[in-house]
């Protein structure tokens, strides 16, 4: 009998303690948000605890700062006038992200793929393995995948992810082995065609001191229309929503309440600074695209969204399916923005405080310090890179911008376009009578002032290269007139309708673009002329163009019909051709006009 009263007064000692404790959780409930933070007086931890989420999307292996007006940011000043601010480069990234995260006990980096692929030479003659490298140094926590993962088939990006030397190049460093990506790369709505299982991990949870977040990754649904048949062999790729929402529920099941999502899919705001407010007037009223239909499909479980793919820069909320509004993000592309997001991590319900999250776009600005751990791993490289990377390919009179320009028409495409048709006009090269190049392809612009010792003007292989990294092979087909006047009409409608695809096109190929007008009747039909002559229907035209057009790429499916095909050399090899024969350095190449495609607007 004498070890009840013992016992009793333990269970009421345990009951008063729990009573105490309540009433602290009911004070902490009380406070205003952000007092939490600072409730750790009695030993308790606090109700919330900010999560600093710092995010980027396809930084594309610039692992040096991005040349011309590619690597330049725009911003708005008060005054209203807009301002180009040169940004990127990852010895500057790297002091931003470490920059930022001082103070922040609580930090994920996170990103929204395309973290490889269409690199310059410094990261793509190596197979990618030093923008990883750099990404470890990073300190990078999670990515998606993007289309450009997938480059070089999942073999390859298998390896990415595990490490092992080039199956075929073999280690580039002596007794150096890669290690692969110390980060997963998130692939959730990829599929093997044979099994039916996820090629990679679909989600992962970041977990520090009990607090957890999942992350989610998906890439484009899109994916095979803009990679080559080779990159996406035996998988599938699955709808970016019901993905999403399938895996948030798996999640959720777990216990895992906060959710973030990583989608290599975009949209495009109303303004290209990055500083533009869209949601002005309302939630997400200045962004359009593809991800706004997305963010409204995306479950309320999930907490925010960080996007990727269409370069640009946008902070904005879009209602979710029960009508409140979510954060999504997107900065620009190259490493030279970067996003900072505060979650607030409520302990109790283990999940975010909506209400609460923020987020800005910060300029990886070039005037800060550089990471000393980056340009030692940039100057690793750049000897390896060295013999190749320097030889002098030809001599250009200024900038010829490509990816720089926002121009249907863009002085470089007219450039390549015309190198492909003479490098494949010879009878025996193909006999081609016009070349079509797809914008995407153009990666950079040529620029005039000097990358290296090699001088201004100069215009090295390693410079051609990062324009047209991909080294694709040059098709010449059969098109008959119609399909010809069907594929230029294709710029502007069925999956291009939203943001036309204009293709470069080489010289004696005129026509006009009347941007008031809608769909397939923006290419005005019977102004198309070939050197002069109306395009003839019926007639057949030998057309060149890379293979991935060639395929039906980009929404191009015309292209894809094409007959007779014979095989050239690749883009590359053409370009360098062209820079040889058309530039000297006592007359070096000057900006072709654009006066092929006439805008109406």
């Amino acid at each position: 009998m004498s070890a009840t009263p013992q016992k009793n007064r333990a269970t009421r000692r345990v009951l008063a303690a729990a009573a105490g404790l309540a009433t602290v959780g009911a004070l902490v409930a009380a406070m205003p948000a952000g007092a939490h933070d600072r409730g750790h007086g009695h030993g308790h931890k606090p109700r919330t605890v900010d999560v600093q989420l710092l995010s980027f999307n396809d930084l594309h292996g610039n692992l040096e700062p991005p040349a011309g007006s590619a690597g330049n940011v725009s911003e708005t000043q008060p005054d209203g006038t807009v301002k180009a601010i040169p940004a990127g480069g990852v010895e500057y990234l790297a002091t931003s992200l470490r920059t930022a995260r001082k103070g922040n006990p609580y930090s994920v980096t996170a990103a929204g793929g395309d973290m490889v692929g269409a690199s310059p030479l410094l990261s793509g003659l190596f197979h990618d393995e030093p923008t990883i490298e750099a990404l470890n140094g990073l300190d990078l926590d999670v990515t998606a995948v993007g289309n450009h993962e997938f480059d070089e088939g999942a073999a390859e990006l298998a390896r990415l992810q595990n490490g092992g030397c080039h199956p075929v190049e073999g280690c580039y460093e002596k007794g150096k082995k890669f290690k692969g990506a110390d980060f997963p790369y998130l692939a959730a709505n990829v599929t093997k065609e044979k099994t039916g299982r996820p090629l990679l991990k679909p989600y992962t949870v970041w977990k520090k001191n009990g607090v957890k977040i999942g992350f989610i990754g998906v890439t484009l649904e899109g994916t095979p229309d803009i990679v080559t048949a080779n990159g996406v062999k035996g998988l599938k790729f699955h709808d970016e929503v019901e993905t999403i929402n399938k895996y948030a529920r798996e999640l959720d099941r777990k216990g895992v309440k906060s959710i973030v999502a990583l989608i290599h899919e975009g949209g495009a705001p109303a303004s290209t600074s990055y500083n533009y407010d869209c949601d002005s007037p309302g939630a997400g009223d200045g962004i359009s695209g593809p991800i706004v239909d997305i963010a409204k499909g995306i479950t309320p479980k999930v907490d925010a969204l960080v996007t990727g793919h269409t370069h640009q820069a946008y902070v904005c909320t879009v209602p979710d399916p029960s009508g409140k509004p979510r954060m999504v993000t997107s900065a620009s592309s190259f490493g030279k923005l970067y996003t900072d997001t505060t979650l607030t991590y409520d302990r109790r319900t283990k999940d975010i405080v909506r209400t609460s999250v923020k987020s800005a776009n910060h300029v990886v600005t070039r005037d800060q310090a550089k990471a000393t751990d980056m340009t030692r791993l940039i100057d690793r490289w750049n000897k390896l890179a060295a013999p190749i990377a320097s030889k002098p390919q030809g001599w250009i009179s200024a900038d010829i911008n490509g990816r720089g320009s926002t121009a249907p028409e863009k002085p470089l495409g007219n450039v390549i376009a015309d190198a492909q048709l003479e490098g494949l006009a010879p009878a025996d090269k193909g006999g081609a009578e016009v070349a079509l190049m797809n914008p995407g392809g153009i990666r950079a612009d040529l620029v005039h002032k000097a990358s290296g010792s090699e001088g201004d003007g100069v215009v090295t292989y390693g410079e051609a290269f990062t324009v047209q990294p991909f080294t694709n092979m040059m098709n010449v087909v059969d098109l008959t007139g119609a399909q010809l006047v069907t594929a230029l009409q294709q710029q502007v409608s069925g999956s291009n309708e939203p943001s036309p695809k204009i293709l470069q096109v080489s010289e004696g190929l005129t026509y006009t673009l009347d941007l008031t007008k809608s769909g397939a009747d923006r290419v005005v039909a019977d102004t198309i002329k070939l050197n002069g002559e109306a395009i003839d229907p019926a007639r057949t035209y030998r057309v060149a163009m890379n293979e991935f057009l060639a395929g039906g790429g980009d929404g191009f499916a015309a292209l894809g019909e094409g007959t007779n095909k014979l095989v050239g050399a690749s883009d590359l090899d053409l370009f360098n051709a062209y820079l040889a024969a058309h530039s000297t350095a006592a007359a070096p190449l000057a900006p072709p006009a654009t006066d092929r495609i006439t805008v109406i607007q």
